[in-house]
């Protein structure tokens, strides 16, 4: 094992040195490490690198030029953070990739860069980030999420704190996933989906409030009935948007989960996935579940 911080760093450009070269790993003189950094063999980190305290890169760790990395860090073996987009408009931009405090990034990951869109890839933190994910340019992970094993995400995607992404999942450019959300494994996600619910099936649609999940993260029965009362109206009801939303704003008690849902279906650039009575309803009359024809 070999630990490396700031100091090494700096007595060596002193030397001259144009690389940092261990004994088994490559380290850019002009990367910024912090303190009791652990970097095992084979590891290549690049000159515009920063590097927060006590992080572990483990064995064979490619972290590329725009990478910022906080505190507590664990980057395991494989994993090629800082990337250059998969996007054929980017122009070699300067952007960066932003990795917060306490983020856990496992095997053979891939997390690009940004490109002029937004400049930066942004995972907040206490992330986990299970093997092989692929996380594109210009996304954003806001702070407790968990993307399984296998997760892609596109480019420009937003992930709402303490979202939960199961394996296999496939998300579309530019989707935005709500806040406490919980999506099924192997799903392809092509619509925005809402805050605090269950998305699961094939075309995904509304599988129930993720009530296991809000009990674990301290909502009370209340604020749980609250937001099922919402989705009644948004996706049980048969209303369609503009009439759920009206019955919503105007009939049900305000609060907090309440407000966060209409605006989030309001702001859904992409439309918000589908009710699975909705489905149903389609598949009856003999119609495409997802055209309606």
């Amino acid at each position: 094992m070999i630990s490396l911080s700031v100091k090494p760093i700096w007595l060596l450009k002193l030397l001259n040195a144009t690389m940092i070269k261990t004994e088994l790993s490559v380290i850019h003189p002009e990367a910024r490490i912090g303190k009791n950094v652990k970097i095992e063999p084979f590891v290549t980190i690049g000159a515009d690198v920063e590097i927060g305290d006590n992080c572990w890169i483990g064995p064979n760790v490619s972290i590329m030029n725009g990478s910022r990395i906080g505190n507590n860090c664990k980057i395991f073996p494989g994993a090629i953070i800082g990337g250059v987009p998969q996007d054929l408009k980017f122009d070699g931009e300067s952007s960066t990739v932003e990795i917060g405090n306490n983020v856990v990034i496992r095997e053979y990951c891939t997390i690009n860069r940004g490109t002029k869109a937004s400049f930066k890839t942004q995972i907040q933190d206490n992330v986990l980030i299970m093997a092989y994910v692929h996380v594109a340019h210009d996304c954003i992970i806001e702070e407790k999420c968990i993307l399984a094993n296998n997760v892609n995400l596109a480019g420009h995607i937003r992930i709402g704190k303490h979202a939960i992404l199961g394996g296999l999942t496939a998300v579309h450019q530019f989707v935005t996933v709500g806040e406490h959300a919980f999506i099924g494994g192997g799903s392809l996600v092509r619509k925005d989906v809402p805050p605090y619910v269950k998305a699961a099936r094939e075309p995904l649609s509304y599988a129930g409030v993720n009530s296991i999940g809000l009990k674990r993260r301290g909502f009370s029965l209340k604020q749980i009935h609250a937001i099922q009362d919402v989705y009644r109206v948004l996706y049980v009801k048969g209303y369609n948007i503009s009439q759920a939303l009206e019955i919503i704003e105007n009939k049900l008690e305000p609060s907090a989960e309440r407000d966060n849902i209409v605006s989030f279906v309001k702001d859904a650039k992409r439309g918000i996935m589908r009710g699975f009575r909705a489905l149903n309803s389609n598949r009856s009359n003999g119609s495409h579940p997802r055209t309606g024809k």
